[in-house]
């Protein structure tokens, strides 16, 4: 997909005027649900137990490696970890909470928050052992995808290390355009990271809504819970298109 451009009365290219567009509003606390999962403001004295509990789970540690927190030596780590995250602005913390269990089992959040450019990035994603390969995992980034656009920002964001296949791959399956990789960008827990930098734009959202609605539906799983109609080939076949 080409961007719109334009020539100015000096012969120069440009890109097209905004017309009426206006900055978007920061995210709130307000809650979104889907059949699923709830996605709701991270508190400390809700999420804390469940989620430090959920993450034990991994008992070899592998959800922390290309995070910049974590591991954590007990509980009370962790919970002194999430009471800064909740009180935490940009980055904006949620927790996912598994409607099946009834508990959280992961975190999210909004950050790189840039309302005048229309710009918002997803991120800190920690998703416990519980909600890996789960559908809950999927409508939740499909849940907060569609809740930035409502809110009227043009760009969705996906960064993560250049190194994190797994992170990659989840991107490009959730409809994610790959835009480059950021070499020596930043250094995490006493390392070099190169960044690889993902994006949805708003024009894009309502046909990879589509694409998320056609997934998600109960039809496309068995009775063992078994997906018909792999995500990735869905989002394989319209980028393809594009």
């Amino acid at each position: 997909m080409r961007d719109a451009i334009e020539m100015n009365a000096l012969g120069q290219v440009v890109g097209v005027p905004l017309g009426d567009w206006q900055a978007p509003p920061r995210p709130d606390d307000r809650v979104l649900e889907g059949r699923y999962c709830i996605i709701e403001r991270l508190q400390a004295t809700r999420h804390a137990r469940p989620l430090y509990d959920a993450n034990s789970q991994d008992r070899e540690g592998r959800m922390w490696t290309y995070l910049p927190h974590g591991p954590f030596a007990d509980f009370a780590d962790y919970q002194a970890w999430v009471e800064r995250a909740e009180a935490s602005t940009d980055p904006w913390f949620y927790a996912i909470v598994d409607k099946e269990r009834g508990y959280a089992t992961g975190i999210a959040s909004y950050l790189r928050i840039t309302p005048e450019a229309g710009s918002i990035e997803v991120g800190a994603l920690v998703f416990s052992p519980l909600l890996q390969r789960r559908a809950a995992a999927t409508e939740a980034m499909a849940l907060m995808m569609g809740h930035a656009f409502a809110l009227g920002y043009r760009r969705y964001e996906w960064k993560c290390d250049a190194l994190n296949r797994a992170s990659r791959a989840a991107a490009e399956r959730l409809g994610f355009h790959y835009e480059g990789t950021f070499r020596k960008a930043v250094v995490v827990k006493g390392r070099n990271r190169d960044t690889a930098w993902f994006s949805v734009t708003d024009d894009e959202w309502p046909a990879l809504r589509g694409i998320f609605a056609r997934w998600l539906d109960a039809a496309n799983f068995d009775a063992e819970g078994r997906q018909r109609v792999a995500l990735s080939a869905l989002t394989r076949a319209w980028r393809a298109a594009l």
